[in-house]
Order: structure tokens, then sequence, then C-alpha cells
């Protein structure tokens, strides 16, 4: 049975729902501000325009979950599973994401900024347009991601794994790519300028037409050089 609480639009905020069931239960455009959802099982549901700003959806089941639009402001969602949910146009930023599992999750036009996504995978997850400034992707596994359009400035991708990603046109400025696997990835376009590619695997990238003035790579002999920009190094 249904409980009569769970609704959409209903008023949850603060709630303690911690472990509970709530597959497949429509909660959209509920307020769950503040509510505890850690550890629940949220399989399937709707959560499309919800609030859930400051909620506590650590180690939750979110696959397949619609949060369309969801507002997730500084939001814990450390370690929770996330594989094919929808994301778009949700509002993540600075938001606790650390060792979350979104693959093949829909992020496009996500806002993302300051957001913490160390160690997260995020393989074949499409993160078109998304707002990532800021972000924190060191570790995060994002092979054949689709980060095509995204802004990047200023992230931390040092140790990423980005190999096969698709990055067209994306802004990567001022960005750390120290030991992040770029291979094969699609950089065409790419705004690199001051980025940190020291000790980055670049073998196969294509890199048509990116803009890698003032980008730092490591030389010879251990040291860091700039790239002028025309160049591209391959390690």
């Amino acid at each position: 049975m249904i409980d009569p609480r769970f609704f959409p639009g209903a008023d949850l905020s603060g709630e303690v729902l911690a472990g509970c069931d709530l597959s497949s239960v429509d909660l959209s455009g509920a307020n769950l501000e503040n509510a505890d959802l850690s550890g629940a099982n949220l399989d399937s549901a709707d959560l499309s325009g919800a609030c859930l700003r400051n909620a506590n959806l650590s180690g939750a089941n979110l696959a397949y979950v619609d949060l369309c639009y969801a507002d997730l402001r500084d939001a814990d969602l450390r370690l929770a599973y996330l594989r094919n949910a929808n994301l778009r146009g949700a509002d993540l930023s600075s938001a606790c994401l650390s060792g979350a599992v979104l693959r093949n999750a829909n992020l496009r036009l996500a806002n993302l900024q300051d957001a913490d996504l160390c160690d997260a995978v995020l393989r074949l997850a499409c993160l078109r347009n998304a707002d990532l400034r800021g972000a924190d992707l060191s570790g995060a596994c994002l092979r054949l991601a689709d980060l095509a359009y995204a802004d990047l400035s200023g992230a931390c991708l040092r140790n990423a794994i980005l190999r096969l990603a698709n990055l067209l046109d994306a802004i990567l400025r001022n960005a750390n790519l120290s030991c992040a696997c770029l291979r094969y990835a699609d950089l065409t376009y790419v705004d690199l300028r001051d980025s940190d590619l020291s000790c980055a695997y670049l073998t196969g990238a294509i890199l048509r037409n990116a803009d890698l003035r003032g980008v730092l790579v490591e030389d010879g002999e251990g040291g860091t050089s700039e790239l002028g920009p025309n160049t591209a190094s391959a390690h």
C-alpha cells in the first residue's frame, strides 16, 4: 500500500526516510529539502522538478530515477547509484557525488558548478552543455562520456579517465588535467588555454583547431613547458 504522504507536490521537507522503499513513487515537484533519504530505494521514482536541496541521498539507489530539472544544490549523493538516471537540467551545484555511479546518466544542461565528483563513474554519461566550472572530477571515469560544449573552466580532472570521450568545443580553460587519460578523445575546437596537461596521456587524441595557448606539459627532463597555439603532445 502506497504511503498517503507520497504524492506529487508533497511537502516532505526534513523527513527521515532513510532506507525506505520508494521505488516507482511519484514525487514530482515535491519538497524534500533537508530530507534524509540515505540508503533509500528510489529506483524508477519520479522526482522531476522536486526540491532536494541539502538532502541526504548518500548510498541511495536512484537507478532510472527521473530528476529532470530537480534542485539538488548542496545535496549529499556520496556513493549513490544513479545508473541511467535522468538529471537533465538539474541543479547539482556544490553537491557531493564522490564515488557515485552515474553510468549512462543524462546530465545534459545540468549545473554541476563546484560539485564534488571525485572518483565518480560517468562512463557513457551525457554531459552536453553541462556547467562543470570548478568541479572536482579527480579520478573520475568519463570513458566514452559526451562532454560536447560543456564548460569545465577551472575544473580538476587530475587522474581522470577520458578515453574516447567527446569534448567537442568544450571549455577547459585553467583546468587541471595532469595525469589524465585522454587517449583517443575528441578535443576538436576545445579551449585548453592555461590548462595543466603535465603527464597526461594523449595518444590518438584529436586536437584539431584546439586552443593550446599556455598549456603546461611535462618536458623530457621531468620539468614543465608551455605548448604554443599550434602544437600538441602525445604521451
